[in-house]
């Protein structure tokens, strides 16, 4: 038990500077591909953040393992989170690090109470949106076939996609432009189930809110008319003794 809360005292401590490191990696990830070519510094600059920030997930989650008294059905019930630490030692990938890192945010930002589905479903939105239009223009830009060549149009391909629209005046041409094309497709399609999930689950819960009111004002009236009965049975036994008694 004491393991146990000083584990959740530590996902609640480092949920924040954690949230901090992500929001510093979407910086470090964009500026080279926005700013191309960036000068080599720069690169340099951003691909050490980059890794500073994986290092960190990879260190949450290790000091999350050693807090947890089964540390087995911890990896069986958090193998995602395995996956993510490992997957930029597989290969040395921007793309790769920042999958990783996605992944280790959305795993962590369940984990608070405070944060509403709502709320979670419009940040997912928007970093997919926003990390899917810079990894299709990193990878399509250079492409020579490819028609994805700003910022604009990479962010107009990945909300097309998204929503599953695909009004296919752009589209990737290569094979890690496809991969990315496929996630962002499952991705749009899941969120929509999530949303749709949640507003009918909210008109089921306002149905059966007005149910439980018009049952329990049924039930008052109810109550109220037996008692009215009882009342006026009770009236007619106290007359018919006063009529007894004055005969």
């Amino acid at each position: 038990m004491n393991d146990r809360s000083a584990r959740a005292r530590w996902e609640r401590h480092t949920q924040r500077p954690l949230l901090a490191l992500a929001v510093a990696f979407g910086v470090a990830y964009a500026v080279p591909i926005v700013d191309n070519p960036a000068s080599r510094s720069l690169a340099v600059a951003c691909t050490a953040t980059e890794w500073v920030v994986w290092a960190a997930f990879a260190v949450d989650y290790l000091m999350r393992l050693a807090l947890t008294p089964r540390r087995r059905d911890f990896v069986r019930t958090h193998w995602i989170d395995l996956c993510a630490v490992v997957l930029p030692l597989l290969q040395p990938l921007r793309l790769l690090r920042m999958v990783s890192t996605l992944l280790l945010v959305g795993r962590r930002a369940r984990m608070a109470s405070q944060i509403r589905l709502t709320t979670y479903v419009a940040g997912s939105v928007i970093g997919l949106l926003m990390f899917g239009s810079l990894a299709v223009l990193s990878v399509e830009r250079d492409s020579p076939k490819g028609n994805i060549r700003t910022l604009g149009d990479a962010v107009w391909w990945s909300f097309t996609t998204m929503t599953t629209v695909g009004y296919g005046d752009h589209a990737p041409t290569t094979g890690l432009g496809r991969m990315i094309a496929v996630g962002l497709m499952l991705s749009g399609i899941a969120l929509l189930g999530v949303v749709t999930a949640n507003i009918a689950a909210w008109f089921i819960s306002r149905f059966e809110k007005d149910d439980v009111e018009e049952r329990r004002q049924t039930q008052a009236i109810a109550d109220l008319a037996e008692e009215v009965r009882l009342l006026r049975a009770e009236v007619a036994r106290l007359t018919d003794e006063r009529h007894k008694q004055r005969s």
